[in-house]
């Protein structure tokens, strides 16, 4: 006990300044090489680590906890996040333009290879400890299992864009748009029922489980404080992040996504030791082949990618926890490593993750969106299953955890 309290104070300084002088330093350079847009990226990516990380906004535990004990505040922000999403996504997109600028939401196919990638995602969430925004602001908070997570992610990537046209072949539904199809209003009341419902059951359920809802968090600050330390009200970081993605599609012309720059990582390693990616159908895309030739700081999603990790060590770092730690159980690794292939190529096939198909998918009409949701929760309910296999002693989840 007296280790940890001697070592926590001295590392408080320490992260917030590093991730500060990064962030700095990194839009320097974004602004020298790219331009302000990106920078701005940057800032919204770091906005996103920041809110994820103190709000422990992880949609994993959430549906983990739900499952196992039927607690649903996690599931219940989700619907809040989803809903101030609907809200200020679908009259924009139902114009075609946000503050003078073209915007398009993330409307995807539905069929076959959305079913089986959202459902191997979904128990990849469970075995590798995160998803794909929770895996990169828990690798940001210092933890050190989540990189090995984070590594296969980009492998299992990388692996389902040599075949991903295959998939893609198999029977599906062409994308739609309930926003295009049944107009802005009853799209927004549509969805917005659905989200209400899916509060109400959750409720219902752990009402009927425990009697009663369970608190929410608390914390030792307040006001400013709080905001700066954390924890976070759950309620807080569903409205930040819809607020975040509603300003990602304002500066990049379309929702937040994550996971594309993963496979994108991983063709120029793969490119860089001889393997030539660029003769894959998948990276013969005209966006796909813009991606993989020019510079990596030139990528949207990967700009904002980083940032959402310096935005959580930023965050860690002014909260007092950051403490990585290299103590991984075996079995715990070798989840990751299974983990993380899963939730890799799972993302691909599905055209997204949590945040590119669910969220942004949802969020942007899509039907693809919600069968993304129906096959990852089942998959998570599988994934759980499968955990007490190489999670030695657990049997359930009692409180949310951020991953």
């Amino acid at each position: 006990m007296s280790t940890s309290l001697s070592l926590t104070p001295a590392r408080k300084p320490a992260a917030p300044l590093v991730a500060f002088i990064i962030l700095v330093a990194g839009a320097l350079f974004l602004q020298n090489a790219v331009g302000m847009r990106q920078v701005l990226l940057l800032i919204v990516g770091a906005a996103l680590g920041l809110t994820l990380y103190h709000a422990a906004f992880g949609f994993t535990s959430a549906w983990r906890v739900f499952i196992n004990d039927r607690r649903g505040a996690g599931l219940r922000a989700q619907m809040v996040m989803l809903a101030v999403a609907v809200v200020l996504f679908f009259p924009a997109l139902g114009a075609g333009t946000l503050f003078g600028q073209p915007v398009v939401g993330l409307v995807a196919p539905a069929g076959v290879s959305v079913v089986f990638g959202a459902f191997i995602f979904g128990i990849g969430m469970q075995l590798g400890g995160g998803c794909a925004s929770g895996t990169l602001f828990t690798v940001g908070g210092g933890n050190a299992r989540m990189l090995v997570t984070l590594l296969f992610f980009i492998c299992g990537s990388l692996i389902a864009t040599h075949h991903v046209d295959w998939w893609f072949a198999l029977p599906s539904f062409p994308p739609v748009s309930i926003v295009k199809s049944f107009g802005v209003l009853p799209a927004l009341l549509l969805s917005l029922t659905v989200f209400a419902i899916i509060a109400l059951v959750s409720v219902r359920l752990e009402k009927g489980r425990h009697g009663q809802l369970e608190a929410g968090v608390t914390s030792e600050h307040q006001g400013l404080r709080r905001f700066l330390r954390g924890p976070w009200p759950l309620v807080w970081g569903a409205i930040g992040l819809a607020l975040l993605n509603y300003a990602t599609l304002a500066l990049a012309g379309r929702p937040w996504g994550i996971t594309s720059a993963f496979a994108l990582w991983g063709a120029k390693v793969a490119n860089g030791l001889g393997v030539d990616v660029a003769g894959w159908a998948f990276w013969q895309m005209p966006a796909n082949a813009k991606a993989l030739a020019a510079p990596v700081w030139e990528d949207i999603t990967s700009v904002m990618d980083i940032g959402i990790v310096l935005g959580a060590l930023l965050a860690a770092g002014l909260a007092g926890r950051f403490a990585p730690s290299l103590k991984i159980p075996a079995r715990s690794l070798i989840a990751a490593v299974i983990g993380g292939l899963l939730l890799g190529y799972g993302s691909r096939l599905a055209y997204g993750c949590n945040i590119g198909a669910y969220f942004s998918g949802i969020a942007s009409g899509s039907l693809h969106g919600w069968l993304w949701l129906v096959a990852a929760f089942i998959g998570n309910s599988v994934g759980v299953r499968l955990r007490p296999l190489f999670f030695v002693g657990e049997r359930r989840q009692v409180a949310l955890s951020g991953c």
